[in-house]
């Protein structure tokens, strides 16, 4: 299975520097306008499935990239969410940065660990393996991108965390 991960389109909270995690943040201006230059990045026919989390920053990315999508061919799972990071939800994203790899196996206060967090898109990934897709895209944020990386990529969540994020126009993955 070939599966294209792109990250949701910026958001209210990006502009801030908040860390967002669970908060349901809506896409920005730019945001909406980033999601429209995906549509002349892919075709919808060319994907069997597209899976976004419940959060409206990546379904809206979706739905404003695809704007024919239907729910025959939508997903919306909780498990692609940010980690949630808790009372540091809303709090500097450079602070936060700082601090992630403390948050590994001990969960952020009030929150998840990123062990928690690769729990649930190894969840996904199980599942997602048994669907008979050939091609899927899934939007998320980076928690969405460090499982991939981690469950298909054998990278660990460490790698991921030391690793500056830096966007790009879609990460692939092949699924076995």
């Amino acid at each position: 299975m070939q599966v294209i991960f792109e990250a949701h389109s910026t958001t209210l909270d990006n502009e801030a520097n908040h860390a967002s995690g669970w908060n349901d943040v809506e896409l920005s201006q730019t945001g909406i306008e980033q999601a429209k230059e995906l549509s002349k990045r892919y075709n919808l026919a060319d994907f069997d499935a597209v899976f976004t989390s419940d959060l409206q920053r990546a379904y809206e990315t979706a739905r404003i990239a695809f704007p024919k999508i239907d729910s025959k061919k939508l997903f919306i799972d909780w498990r692609l969410r940010e980690c949630n990071y808790g009372d540091l939800e809303q709090s500097p994203k450079d602070e936060l940065d700082n601090r992630k790899l403390d948050y590994v196996t001990k969960p952020f206060p009030g929150g998840e660990s990123y062990a928690d967090a690769m729990q649930r898109m190894k969840s996904f990934i199980d599942d997602l393996r048994e669907m008979p897709y050939k091609n899927v895209i899934i939007f998320g944020s980076r928690a969405t991108h460090y499982g991939l990386d981690v469950w298909i990529d054998g990278k660990s969540i460490e790698d991921c965390l030391n690793h500056k994020f830096s966007w790009q126009p879609g990460w692939h993955y092949e699924l076995q």
